[in-house]
This record gives structure tokens, C-alpha cells and sequence, in this order.
């Protein structure tokens, strides 16, 4: 329905893996990702690694390929294109990056579903190399977030996009990671979120429920997504139609009332 955004990680939630050790891991550089791991951030180190890989010979189709063999489970496809059909506003907020965000949701036939992807952007240079860059350029200023890494608050993304709603829709937020902690902190009453059970984010938010504002509904896998956040889009659904049907019958009221002429006055003998 219109008055819905729901919001969706990508990694984890979308698919079932983590996108950057799946193409390092299925274009065999896991040995060099490791290596490298401890001496870089991690956007830094993607970046690092797209040049390694082009040095050895490794091309975009190269990539694409694997790509689209992520594992995704059975029913996150149908999930999306459900909660599309219904009008709901779909967006991705994800620390992996745009390339492979897009290349898989093409893959998927769903890219068309979302009106929005924020993610760390990424192009493929003159020389056939993909280059990944941070969100947020930490080497020039913080976002001054704690929780989050310093490439990608995506607290400040929620933010936005509530600014941008002005409290005239409800969210529903789903992910599975500690990055995803942050945003849930930022939602208000009346805002839903779904964390991966069993996964960084339900353990945060577990240690103190009592500092989300949004109903938690937990879920386990893609048949548990698709399930939980079809409910509570009908619920909100729901919800929004009786309100508008009391506000209607509120107005018919009024209506009857000032319809209902008052008596003439009698005239006063004289």
C-alpha cells in the first residue's frame, strides 16, 4: 500500500550470503583477502581487491558470473515482487556496493521494484577494473556515528528518508547485521522492524528491547520473511482503511447534522 516504505539490507536479507567474500571466495582470492584484511578497512580493502584480481586477469563478465550464482532462498523473490504489487515503496540501504547490487537485483528480474539503492557506489573504469568507493568519505570527515563503520551510518540514510516521508508513512526495516542496529535505534512508534534471528543485529537489539521504538517481528529465512512482512503489511493495511473509514463516517456525520434545519420561530402574538 501506499503508505508503506519498506526498507531492505541486502546482504544476508537479500541474499543468503555476504556479496564481497562471495566473489572474492568464487574467483579463488580468499587467500589474499585474508591477508590483507587486517591492514585495511574493508571498503579499502574491496577496492584493493578489484585491482588484484583485474592484475590477474580477472574480467567484469568474470564477476557477473559470479554473481549471479549468489544463493538466494525460494521466496525473497516473491516476497519483493508481493510487497511491490501492493504498493508498498521499496528500498535498499546496504554496505555492500552498487555493482553488485544492481547486477544481482537484474539477475532476479526485481531492480525495477525498488525506487531507491543506497549502497557504496562503484563503476567500471576505463581499464575494465571495477572500483568501489565509500558511502561516506571517511578519509575527509566522520559521520560521527559509533555503531557503525566509518564508510556507512546507516542511521543518517533512515534519517533522510524519514525526513523526506514527514511521518505521512510507516517503515519496515529488515536486516540481519550489526550495521543494521543503528537504523533500528532511529525508527519511531508506529515503524516496524525485522531482524534476522540469530544474527548480530537480533542479538544488539535483544541485550535492551526497551530502546527500539518500532515493533520488532523477527524472521529466520526467506519463507519466514516473505511471511512476516506480508502480515504486517496487511496489518498496516488494515489498520489504514479502517481509519480512513472512520474518518469518512466522521464527515457523513457532520454532514447529517448541519443538513438538519432548525425549527422556524413561531411568531409572538401581539
Amino acid at each position: 500500500m501506499a503508505g508503506i516504505v519498506v526498507v531492505f539490507d541486502f546482504d544476508k536479507t537479500i541474499i543468503d550470503r555476504d556479496s564481497d567474500n562471495w566473489v572474492v571466495d568464487g574467483l579463488g582470492f580468499t587467500d589474499l583477502f585474508n591477508q590483507l584484511l587486517p591492514t585495511m578497512p574493508w571498503n579499502t580493502l574491496m577496492d584493493t581487491m578489484m585491482k588484484e584480481m583485474h592484475a590477474q586477469g580477472t574480467t567484469i563478465d568474470d564477476i557477473v558470473e559470479v554473481l549471479k550464482r549468489s544463493p538466494i532462498h525460494p521466496r525473497i523473490v516473491p516476497a519483493i515482487k508481493s510487497a511491490h504489487a501492493l504498493g508498498c515503496e521499496l528500498r535498499i540501504v546496504s554496505d555492500a556496493n552498487m555493482f553488485f547490487i544492481e547486477t544481482i537485483l537484474e539477475h532476479l528480474g526485481v531492480k525495477e521494484c525498488f525506487s531507491e539503492l543506497n549502497s557504496n557506489p562503484s563503476f567500471v573504469d576505463e581499464e575494465g577494473r571495477l572500483r568501489i568507493f565509500p558511502y561516506h568519505d571517511f578519509t575527509k570527515t566522520s559521520h560521527g556515528c559509533n555503531l557503525c563503520p566509518p564508510n556507512m551510518c546507516k542511521g543518517v540514510i533512515i534519517e533522510r528518508i524519514q525526513a523526506c516521508l514527514e511521518g505521512k508513512k510507516k517503515i519496515i526495516y529488515l536486516g540481519d547485521g550489526s550495521g543494521d542496529y543503528c537504523p533500528s535505534l532511529r525508527l519511531g512508534e508506529g515503524d516496524y522492524v525485522m531482524p534476522r534471528k540469530n544474527f548480530p543485529v537480533w542479538d544488539l537489539i535483544c541485550r535492551n528491547p526497551m530502546l527500539i521504538k518500532a515493533d520488532i517481528h523477527e524472521w529466520s529465512d526467506g519463507e519466514d520473511l516473505e511471511r512476516v512482512l506480508l502480515d504486517i503489511i496487511n496489518m498496516v493495511s488494515v489498520e489504514h482503511n479502517s481509519a480512513q473509514l472512520f474518518s469518512v463516517d466522521c464527515k457523513l456525520q457532520t454532514i447529517s447534522t448541519s443538513n438538519h434545519a432548525l425549527p422556524h420561530a413561531l411568531p409572538v402574538p401581539q
